[in-house]
């Protein structure tokens, strides 16, 4: 079992830049590869960031690649997601996800345990 918690949600304006941290608990987090999901009001979750369990390949969306970077800290068991030139169309609660050893994706039913989600909102 391995517990998410997401922090470094708010509002920024158009164009400024958003830190997300995820802290986990549990199991050895290095086992696992994790990944960042949103969700704006009305609409499906979607896929944000992938990172594997050693950090060594990311994934990312095509609505954020270039803007977007994810990272993990093995050592101090965390997970961050730095969002630079935001837009209003990347309002939305974000998650992060873990899954579990040997598995790597971009579809949520890849992962396994998720966090409660943090709120970003970018103001035009």
């Amino acid at each position: 079992q391995v517990q998410l918690v997401e922090s470094g949600g708010g509002l920024v304006q158009a164009g400024g830049s958003l830190r997300l941290s995820c802290a986990a608990s549990g199991r050895p987090f290095s086992r696992y590869a994790m990944g960042w999901f949103r969700q704006a009001p009305g609409k499906e979750r979607e896929f944000v960031a992938a990172i594997s369990w050693s950090g060594g390949s990311t994934y990312y969306a095509d609505s954020v690649k270039g803007r977007f970077t994810i990272s993990r800290d093995n050592a101090k068991n965390t997970l961050n997601l730095q969002m630079n030139s935001l837009k209003p169309e990347d309002t939305a609660v974000y998650y992060c996800a873990a899954a579990k050893e040997g598995k790597y994706g971009y579809t949520p039913g890849v992962y396994d345990y998720w966090g409660q989600g943090t709120q970003v909102t970018v103001s035009s």
